[in-house]
């Protein structure tokens, strides 16, 4: 008979030093390496760890189950960058995929968000929930305009994405202000099918239950899609503007104060 796991004891922090970096890594291995398929030049393997250049400069938000059995208490990771850190990392993340001419030129705040995941033991309960509550302090805290970053569909076949990343094309495209743009050699044209043709309920089931959370907050896609064969993946790019979110959803997500 399967043992019961106990109710998780859910505490959230920033990492605060390599245990809790490794931890997060570790977690991330599991779900872009083994359950993905990604891979990349540091991921460690022999450690199981999925790292690269930029986790020195992001903070690490990190959601723990202190009643979870064993050292590798940590069953959510999110990391975000600020602007301050992003100069010192010699630029963001998302600028290998995309332009970000919009809005570096903005004159706002902007944080860029990666690495998001859940161990599956979580996934579809309190754990997300309580990432998101985390985010927002975070966010509030840091008074930060625009929130933006890639976010993932498996696979590298566009055109077995084509129903999705159509109707996000179509339906959800960044006003010019804010629409950044997909980079060469990567770059695909999201506008594979025309609207009228897509089947938008079905289309929107086969968007990831985390590109759907930043739409219904009132997120927006770039333009264009990015093939990501290193981590095996088809990449959108997600932009947040503050001042335009859903506040009803936000509350919903993150547990939002006003």
């Amino acid at each position: 008979m399967a043992q019961m796991m106990p109710e998780p004891l859910f505490e959230l922090s920033l990492a605060s030093g390599p245990d809790d970096l490794a931890k997060a890594q570790r977690l991330r291995y599991a779900v872009f390496v083994e359950e993905l398929g990604g891979d990349g030049p540091l991921v460690d393997h022999v450690a199981r760890r999925e790292a690269d250049r930029f986790d020195p400069y992001f903070d690490h938000l990190i959601l723990r189950d202190r009643n979870r059995p064993g050292d590798d208490d940590v069953v959510g990771v999110y990391r975000v960058l600020r602007c301050e850190a992003a100069r010192a990392a010699g630029g963001f993340y998302s600028a290998d995929e995309y332009d970000l001419s919009p809005l570096l030129e903005s004159g706002r705040r902007l944080m860029e968000l990666g690495r998001s995941c859940i161990h599956r033991d979580y996934r579809g309960g309190m754990a997300m929930f309580q990432l998101w509550t985390g985010l927002a302090d975070y966010v509030r805290q840091h008074e930060i305009d625009i929130l933006f970053g890639v976010a993932s569909f498996h696979g590298t076949d566009p055109d077995a994405l084509a129903a999705p990343l159509s109707i996000l094309h179509h339906r959800h495209l960044a006003p010019p202000e804010l629409r950044v743009t997909a980079r060469p050699p990567g770059a695909v044209a999201m506008d594979r099918v025309p609207e009228a043709q897509v089947d938008r309920a079905a289309a929107m089931r086969a968007v990831p239950p985390l590109i759907k959370a930043y739409l219904r907050l009132g997120g927006f896609v770039g333009q264009g899609a990015f093939v990501d064969r290193d981590f095996n993946t088809t990449d959108v790019c997600l932009v947040i503007d503050t001042e335009r979110m859903n506040a009803a959803q936000a509350a919903r997500y993150t547990g939002a104060r006003p």
